[in-house]
């Protein structure tokens, strides 16, 4: 299966399993958990917008970083841009907070409410270097969108 076709079929899976859910939490539960099964990797998750800080959300894979600054590292930059980071090698990064050094590459995708408030980011790591692309870009931003 190409990795089109695995967007694919993870957007219609995020949809189902949100259908109707008003928990934002269990959402993201739910989202993290269909992505990392289906695509593969070493960690999925989320940091919600609380004050003036990311703080960890659900997640599927090792221990992470508890507490993000606004504008710090790749989740805080995300945040304060409003838009996705793609980082081919996190070494390169400036500011990049190191909550593993197996991370080597990373993309971060800010979550809308239906407002349009910036209340989470999607982060996605992997242990491998340009994991991520324009696809992989593509895709997750519709995906997040199911909190709209």
């Amino acid at each position: 299966m190409s990795k089109i076709e695995k967007y694919e079929l993870l957007q219609q899976q995020t949809k189902a399993l949100c259908a109707g859910e008003t928990d934002q939490v269990a959402m993201m539960a739910n989202v993290a958990a269909a992505i990392h099964q289906e695509m593969g990797f070493w960690w999925t998750g989320f940091y919600r917008v609380q004050n003036d800080e990311l703080i960890l959300g659900p997640f599927q894979g090792p221990v992470a970083c508890m507490h993000i600054g606004y504008g710090k590292g790749v989740c805080g930059t995300a945040w304060k841009q409003g838009a996705t980071v793609v980082v081919p090698d996190v070494e390169q990064f400036p500011g990049h907070i190191a909550c593993s050094s197996e991370s080597r590459s990373e993309i971060v995708v800010p979550v809308k409410s239906a407002a349009g408030e910036i209340i989470a980011v999607l982060d996605i790591d992997s242990k491998d270097l340009a994991t991520f692309d324009d696809v992989d870009k593509q895709w997750l931003e519709e995906i997040v969108k199911v909190f709209e």
